[in-house]
């Protein structure tokens, strides 16, 4: 099946201000294999829409009334697990990154990030990745463990994990990195399994984190 053979990706937008939602909808209209699906103003209105409506990916805002994205985040995880949900917003508090991270976000942008970078990010967040902007990266860090430093991290690494890690760090999905390092996916996991319980991270999402600070 070819690209254009594919459905669409479907997504939900979820923003607060109408304005936003109808913005985001007409730019993400305008990239190859993305479609807007279903649009809600906060929270619940996005929850209430995932019963009825299907879709492959979240997109939301940080800050809203009634039900802001973070809360929604971890609403979808347990109610809907494995669909993938991205926050969107103008902040870069280390307080919303953090929160956005810890309630299981599959990525953290924001709101001028380019169209290209948003598709991009629902297309990766849809096959397993994760994306978090760079200018905001530094903010979910978390410590190295054991108290060493940055670079500490990669010297308990064996050379095929370190190229795993560089590969966890651009955010790829087990399938890409055993693409690209020529392994097989269950090999791959392997890896990421021994990753984890070498740096302490308690989950993949910090793993990415963790290694994208220790490798730049």
């Amino acid at each position: 099946m070819t690209s254009t053979d594919r459905p669409p990706l479907r997504v939900l937008v979820v923003d607060d201000q109408q304005l936003l939602r109808r913005g985001l909808t007409l730019l993400l209209g305008t990239e190859d294999g993305i479609d807007v699906a279903a649009q809600a103003a906060d929270g619940h209105e996005a929850l209430a829409l995932l019963t009825t409506t299907e879709v492959d990916a979240v997109l939301t805002d940080a800050k809203m009334p009634h039900m802001d994205g973070i809360d929604l985040v971890r609403a979808v995880a347990d109610r809907h697990p494995g669909l993938p949900v991205l926050v969107l917003t103008t902040f870069d508090e280390p307080d919303l990154v953090q929160g956005a991270i810890a309630a299981g976000a599959a990525g953290f942008l924001l709101k001028d990030s380019s169209t290209t970078t948003l598709a991009d990010a629902l297309r990766a967040a849809v096959g397993g990745g994760m994306v978090i902007d760079p200018r905001v990266a530094r903010a979910a860090y978390s410590p190295p463990p054991s108290g060493e430093g940055e670079e500490g991290i990669l010297t308990v690494l064996t050379p095929t994990e370190r190229r795993v890690a560089e590969k966890v760090a651009d955010g790829c999905s087990n399938q890409e990195i055993a693409a690209q390092l020529f392994l097989a996916e269950g090999t791959v996991r392997n890896h990421i399994s021994a990753l984890l319980r070498k740096t302490g991270a308690r989950d993949r999402t910090v793993l990415a984190l963790d290694l994208f600070k220790a490798l730049r």
